[in-house]
């Protein structure tokens, strides 16, 4: 139906008579998903032009947050293989508001994901274009709203002159046989009614216009709130859980010091051995692969991840200013009240 160019009223009303009925909303939402991304998938262009012609197939299966985190699982298992296509079907998606930046925030945020933080730049770089998209709106919003406070002066001054002109046109006037009668021709009158009446119908529809995207700053401001909001609850739900506590007498445990209670599972003697490159006046030993014969690397897959995260935590805050950093001092300072159940110490600060 796609490719025989048919309407999108025609395939909704195919994909609700024929699949729905018979197999389910979520199995509606296989099909369509897989045969845009396959028919997208010839080039960014491809992805596009049909996310813009039939996209709003996939805004009435998905209506909702659990649909469009539905939606999310099946762009990622078709681009599996492809981070750089995952990251641009769901920031297009969210471009032509298929799916919510919430939505986003809590897939990338789903265990499937967080398991794989610290081996994988995905889920990261989704959940900063998100965030990114979101401010740029706003900062859109403001621009514009500036650039329409400005031409509504210039609509003001204009309209202000238009009726200057009227009137003083108007108030010229003539003895004729002694009655006062306007001097000025009736075409020039009318003319200068025409420019006042179309000078005062600009600033009315600026005024609107202002109106509107005041508006739409206003949503976009609690919107953004709302995902900040989202974000570090759901970065503080994730590290709280995987976080090593905080001791009874207030000690910090060192991420970077590893593990004692993980270890490695012993060797096989006969496992493959790497040459060690003695450039630069290195020592020549063999060892053996994941042994170090002076300092072995300690450092466990959980402390991995947790650095990992804190990591990005970190990046996010620098990157989107005063207000994630404000927000990451409360998150971090609930974090550590948590973990250890006091309140937060100078210690924990430094953590």
């Amino acid at each position: 139906m796609v490719r025989g160019r048919k309407t999108t009223r025609d395939i909704i009303l195919w994909v609700e008579e024929q699949i729905v009925p018979a197999n389910g909303a979520k199995f509606a939402v296989d099909v369509v998903s897989q045969t845009l991304l396959d028919i997208g998938s010839k080039s960014f262009t491809h992805l596009i032009t049909v996310l813009e012609r039939y996209g709003q197939i996939i805004s009435k299966l998905c209506p909702d947050e659990e649909m469009q985190l539905l939606l999310m699982d099946e762009v990622s298992a078709y681009w599996k293989n492809s981070t750089q296509m995952t990251a641009i079907a769901i920031d297009r998606m969210m471009g032509y508001r298929l799916i919510s930046n919430l939505a986003i925030v809590k897939w990338v945020f789903s265990p499937a994901n967080v398991d794989q933080f610290h081996v994988s730049d995905r889920p990261w770089e989704i959940l900063r274009n998100t965030v990114s998209k979101t401010y740029n709106r706003i900062s859109d919003l403001r621009k514009e709203i500036q650039t329409l406070r400005k031409s509504i002066q210039v609509a003001k001054e204009a309209s202000a002159k238009a009726i200057k002109e009227l009137e003083e046109a108007k108030s010229i006037l003539e003895i004729v046989e002694g009655q006062p009668v306007p001097s000025e021709r009736p075409g020039r009158l009318r003319r200068l009614q025409g420019f006042a009446d179309k000078a005062k119908e600009e600033e009315v529809t600026i005024e609107e216009s202002l109106e509107a995207k005041q508006a739409l700053l206003a949503l976009g401001l609690e919107e953004g709130k709302e995902l900040l909001r989202l974000l570090f609850k759901s970065f503080l739900d994730v590290l709280t859980e995987r976080l090593p506590p905080v001791s009874a007498d207030g000690d910090v445990p060192n991420l970077r010091a590893g593990d004692p209670n993980v270890t490695f599972p012993a060797s096989d003697p006969e496992a493959a051995t790497m040459e060690i490159d003695n450039e630069n006046g290195a020592d020549n030993n063999s060892q053996v692969n994941r042994e170090n014969t002076e300092a072995g690397y300690t450092i466990g897959e959980l402390e991995q991840w947790c650095l990992c995260t804190l990591g990005y935590l970190k990046s996010f805050s620098r990157q989107f200013g005063l207000t994630l950093a404000c927000w990451t001092m409360r998150f971090l300072l609930g974090v550590f009240t948590l973990s250890s159940g006091k309140p937060h110490s100078p210690v924990c600060a430094d953590r």
